[in-house]
This record gives C-alpha cells, sequence and structure tokens, in this order.
C-alpha cells in the first residue's frame, strides 16, 4: 500500500526522492539480473485493500467498464457506486523465474523502503528518510544509492535458492 504521508514537507521530500530511489532501484536490479541465473519481466498490476473479496473485485471492474459507454446520468450513478467501494491503486512488479521456480517483487514497496524510515504497508504513517536529503534540500545521491543497492541486494537474497 502506499504511504501515508502526514505532513506537506514530508510530501515535499518524499516527491524529491521517489523518481531517483525508483530509476535507482531498476539500475541495481538490472546489474543483479545479469549476474543472477534468475530472468525478469516488468509487469503493471492492481494493488487491492487486503481484505476485498473477489466478487467486490469483480464487481468494481464492472463498473470501471461500464464507465467508459456510460451516458453522463449513468456515469454519476456509477461513480456514486465506486465511491462505496474499495478501489486499487496501480502497482508495479519484477517477476522472476529460475527453472520451475518464480518469484516476485513490488518495485513501488522496494521503493517505499528506500525513501521511508522502516517502511511497513501495515503502519499507519511513513517518514521520509531524511538522511537522504543533504543540508540544501536537495538528494543526497551517494547516500542513496548506497541505500539502494542494499535494499536490492537483501530483496535478491531473500528468493529462494536453487
Amino acid at each position: 500500500m502506499p504511504p501515508k504521508i502526514t505532513n506537506s514537507v514530508a510530501w515535499q521530500q518524499a516527491e524529491i526522492l521517489m523518481q531517483p530511489a525508483f530509476i535507482r532501484v531498476i539500475d541495481n536490479i538490472r546489474k543483479l539480473l545479469d549476474e543472477s541465473s534468475w530472468t525478469g519481466t516488468y509487469h503493471d498490476v492492481l494493488i487491492w485493500p487486503p481484505s476485498t473479496t473477489n466478487e467486490i473485485k469483480a464487481l468494481v471492474t464492472e463498473l470501471l467498464q461500464a464507465m467508459e459507454t456510460a451516458t453522463p446520468e449513468e456515469a454519476d450513478e456509477i461513480r456514486e457506486s465506486l465511491a462505496r467501494l474499495p478501489m486499487p491503486h496501480p502497482g508495479y512488479h519484477l517477476r522472476l523465474e529460475r527453472q520451475q521456480q518464480q518469484a516476485s517483487i513490488d518495485l513501488w514497496e522496494l521503493c517505499y523502503r528506500v525513501c521511508f524510515i522502516e517502511y511497513s504497508p501495515e503502519r499507519e504513517a511513513a517518514d521520509t528518510d531524511t538522511s537522504l536529503i543533504d543540508e540544501l534540500g536537495e538528494v543526497d545521491w551517494l547516500r542513496l544509492d548506497a541505500k539502494t543497492k542494499e535494499l536490492v541486494e537483501l530483496a535478491f537474497a531473500s528468493l529462494p535458492e536453487s
């Protein structure tokens, strides 16, 4: 789940960090895949709130599809229905394969772990890792690179053994 950011300063800090962190995550993954027996493909996915049933997912999907051809009046009714239902947020996963083994890494969650202190999807609020921002309010590239490399290596180290 995307982190809950509690104030505007933290929001600005997260905005400064997210794009560079994402680029470094992808670059570090590429480097590890080059040396690894795993092959990886990137996929857009929908992330649903944990308690969402398959029936609710199907209903939301059906309503979203109906919205595409709805009249303005029907669209208003559909929006009202959707407002009462859980909505997915977009995700981006790396699917890994090696022989008969498969694994997946949530790339946005990995970025959140880079940008926030002890990020966990279960936590109410996320605190920006201000050590990644220098005294001028800019990205501290060396620290960002080091933290990203460490977390990507940990993600790969947690993959199943062959």
